[in-house]
């Protein structure tokens, strides 16, 4: 059974907030919960906001009762042995609630760091070193690594019963294939375009990902009009839409928005699915747990969060769940 989440988009919403938010889709029937891990937004006008999930998780975890998952990239901002130690931590509170998904990472955020941004292949390899790293530190070893990161005696000392999952994050087919070689699971997003999210979970489970857990996260805009739903998508999330590598190659959250200045609402209804109707949301979000996703996190990308929870709690949640 495909099971419901939401998600806790940290650069449109204050960490108060969206601990609100949390404890409220908890109560209206979400199962699980994604959360977004920026240093900054993607814009600074309309969003504007970025606190660290890391220590967000803690709250949301002990005032809910949701599973959580969260993409991060290790080895830049983030040390891969700081990064495996807080994943310990919250599992050891929180037995198997958090999956840990891991990607190569964003300029955006990782530029922080002032490293010289590397290509995608070499990005791809840093984070596979950091990834047997964590692994490593997760098994109770004591680690010594030198290569594309550099770790000297690490070892933890308060480790979860289960390790997190390593989940492996993924957008195009390449990076899907590949993942299947390594991960515990795939996370990607759900388009407008469903085809696009079919060939990727297809390209991970021919690359080794069959029968590993699949999450996507849907992208959706909904108000009780398209016209506020639209206006709402494309004031927040207008700045996410760019093809190819161009959203990892991007240093600052001015630059998305220069970027992005021509981006026309119906360009944004082209990426996500905008509709005031919530069986045609049901029908859009249903189709992603028909590919085989085993997890949905519903992203409404426009402002409307209590609204949005309480109409999917009462009537999107249920018809999924009678599919």
């Amino acid at each position: 059974m495909t099971v419901y989440g939401y998600h806790n988009s940290h650069e449109q919403f204050a960490p108060a907030r969206l601990l609100s938010l949390a404890k409220r889709a908890d109560a209206a029937g979400f199962r699980v919960a994604s959360a977004s891990d920026h240093f900054h937004p993607w814009s600074e006008a309309e969003q504007g906001q970025s606190g660290f999930v890391w220590s967000w998780l803690g709250a949301a975890m002990e005032a809910t009762s949701l599973s959580f998952r969260t993409v991060s990239c290790p080895g830049w901002r983030y040390h891969p042995a700081i990064l495996a130690q807080a994943g310990a931590t919250l599992s050891a509170m929180y037995p198997e609630r958090l999956w840990m998904a891991l990607g190569s990472g964003q300029l955006l955020n990782e530029g922080i760091a002032g490293v010289n941004w590397p290509a995608k292949d070499a990005r791809n390899a840093h984070l596979l070193e950091c990834v047997e790293v964590m692994r490593a530190l997760w098994a109770g070893e004591t680690v010594t690594h030198r290569g594309r990161v550099t770790v000297e005696g690490a070892r933890l000392y308060s480790r979860p019963e289960v390790p997190p999952l390593a989940i492996g994050a993924a957008v195009s087919e390449a990076t899907a294939r590949w993942c299947g070689t390594w991960a515990d699971g795939l996370i990607t997003v759900g388009a407008a375009d469903r085809s696009r999210t079919r060939a990727v979970i297809d390209a991970f489970r021919e690359g080794g990902g069959e029968g590993k857990p699949v999450c996507v996260q849907a992208k959706i805009g909904w108000d009780e009009t398209r016209d506020a739903a639209l206006e709402g998508a494309w004031r927040e999330w207008r700045t996410n839409i760019l093809p190819g590598d161009v959203p990892w190659e991007i240093r600052t959250p001015r630059q998305f928005q220069e970027a992005t200045c021509h981006v026309t609402p119906e360009d944004v209804a082209s990426a996500v699915f905008v509709s005031e109707d919530l069986d045609a949301q049901a029908d859009h979000i249903r189709d992603f747990a028909e590919m085989g996703a085993d997890e949905v996190m519903i992203h409404n990308v426009a402002p409307n969060q209590e609204a949005f929870i309480d109409a999917f709690g009462d009537r999107v949640l249920p018809r999924l769940k009678e599919a």
